[in-house]
């Protein structure tokens, strides 16, 4: 959690924020080195008995030695071709310190005790510590209400452009990526094409609902999704315990009234707590919460769980990555003590109050033809109620993969 991880770190980077010059008795082993590599960059480093503490480019680093030793890149300790480590990081002495170090032509260079010999480039060094991803993002985004995300004009994606050209897939990714979601038209209405649409970044997940899916309101399932009854705002699968990546829906036909798709940018609303009421983002961040899908038919058993927070954040940058948000399948809360519970039910209300804005709500009439890409981490989807017959099909994709495909584009994420 973040508070113990706080904790843990504070007293540590304090011990070693120490001033470029002031001497502390306590840590007799130390010197101090400039160099400037080029004209406009220079950097400066202290050799402390617990870290090396490193300037460069603005940024403060404070380098564990034993982390520094494990993050060798020699041919040695790395293998370049595959991308993995080759030392045994179980072999470092957990006392070693280098004998000497120095900056050269842009590289911190240390020497250990035996002859080794470290490079390590200053940019890489500055991207890597802890103090450089504290003030990066992993995935930017752009957080949406219904005026922003339509004021942005995202064109969908092109059937057949999207099947033959890598160029429109990235771009579909990109916006993919800041949104939140993504469209393709065009796509011939079956399940075959709408397969053949998701292959095109990810490979399917399969689950107990298999692998494609295709329902009516036919009550085939112990799910109200398989009805004609309208569907409050949520993300799918918050009982598993990682639950699903992406959600492609493609409505086959429909013939009949209503029925139009839901949806609402979860972290939007999410920061929107976290600016008014702080302690109430923090409370729905580290709180964890059960959800229970629980099947019982002639056809299908199931009894899954899956336990976490409301909001996911990385505890190094604050972050959100994960909303798991359903008031169908929340399962008893028994995972908090009593002085909590009334918190933690008035910090759920903010959070409900931000997602049920109207001007939070963007409506989407899905058509035969038009599938759509949901973050299911990130947006949740709803839907009106609605008369007559009306037949989807979709899947689950692995969030995994698409996030690889799209880092294969070059893009952040």
């Amino acid at each position: 959690m973040l508070a113990m991880f706080n904790r843990i770190l504070r007293p540590a980077l304090k011990q070693a924020q120490l001033s470029p010059g002031v001497r502390n008795p306590r840590l007799p082993w130390r010197q101090k080195t400039q160099i400037r590599a080029c004209a406009a960059t220079s950097a400066t480093f202290q050799p402390l008995e617990d870290c090396l503490v490193l300037n460069y480019g603005g940024t403060t680093m404070h380098l564990n030695y034993v982390w520094l030793r494990d993050h060798c890149r020699s041919a040695a300790s790395y293998n370049s071709s595959t991308n993995q480590r080759n030392l045994d990081t179980g072999s470092i002495d957990l006392a070693i310190r280098p004998d000497n170090a120095t900056v050269q032509n842009g590289h911190l260079v240390l020497t250990w005790p035996g002859g080794h010999v470290s490079k390590y480039s200053l940019s890489w060094l500055a991207e890597n510590s802890y103090e450089g991803k504290k003030q990066s993002t992993i995935q930017p985004r752009i957080l949406w209400n219904s005026d922003i995300y339509k004021e942005a004009n995202i064109l969908s994606a092109k059937w057949d452009t999207f099947m033959s050209c890598d160029d429109e897939v990235k771009k579909f990714l990109q916006n993919y990526l800041l949104y939140g979601i993504a469209f393709v038209d065009d796509v011939p209405a079956t399940v075959e094409a709408t397969e053949a649409v998701t292959q095109r970044i990810s490979l399917i997940r399969e689950t107990t609902y298999g692998r494609m899916w295709c329902f009516t309101s036919d009550f085939s399932r112990g799910d109200t999704a398989y009805s004609q009854l309208a569907l409050d705002r949520h993300t799918d699968t918050s009982y598993f315990q990682e639950p699903c990546g992406i959600q492609v829906f493609h409505c086959l036909k429909h013939e009949g009234t209503g029925g139009r798709t839901l949806l609402v940018d979860g972290f939007y609303a999410a920061e929107k707590v976290r600016q008014q009421s702080p302690e109430n983002f923090e409370l729905l961040s580290h709180v964890p919460i059960r959800h229970e899908y629980i099947e019982k038919s002639d056809n299908h058993r199931n009894h899954m769980t899956g336990i976490g927070p409301v909001l996911n954040v990385y505890p190094w940058n604050n972050e959100m990555y994960l909303i798991r948000y359903n008031n169908y399948d929340r399962s008893v809360i028994n995972t908090m003590p009593h002085d909590l519970v009334q918190r933690w039910y008035e910090a759920h209300r903010e959070l409900t109050t931000e997602l049920r804005r109207p001007e939070n709500e963007l409506w989407v009439k899905l058509t035969p033809g038009k599938v759509i890409f949901i973050d299911n981490w990130r947006v949740m989807h709803g839907r009106d109620s609605f008369t007559g017959l009306r037949q989807l099909c979709g899947c689950y994709l692995t969030r995994d993969d698409v996030l690889s495909s799209a880092r294969c584009f070059g893009l952040q994420a």
